[in-house]
């Protein structure tokens, strides 16, 4: 999320940035990428259940999705993407579990 908002406050700072902009990770994660960190956070033991994907949304469902982050590196910002796991990591320990709220005036 404070990738998000950086990346966010770059390209409103940028004047020469116009348009629209990738500000994800750059690399493909899975969702069960995502639940091991937040078990790893919570430092638990992973307990994941999986479940057949509802008929209903099968063929609509985007099965794989990934930020190409060219256009915003051409802008000009250079900053290093937070991993999937220390992000998680950050946000459980540090505002979840703690009930504290990001300030976007400090991001």
């Amino acid at each position: 999320m404070k990738d998000c908002v950086d990346r966010t406050l770059f390209l409103a700072a940028t004047p020469r940035a116009k348009g629209l902009y990738n500000i994800g990770s750059g690399g493909a994660r899975s969702w069960v990428d995502l639940a091991n960190a937040v078990f790893a956070a919570l430092k638990q033991k992973p307990k994941i259940q999986f479940i057949e994907m509802p008929a209903a949304i099968r063929e609509k469902y985007q099965y794989f999705t990934e930020a190409n982050l060219a256009r915003l590196r051409q802008a000009g910002y250079r900053a290093p993407v937070t991993s999937l796991e220390d992000a998680v990591a950050d946000y459980v320990r540090n505002y979840l579990l703690t009930d504290q709220r990001l300030d976007p005036a400090n991001a």
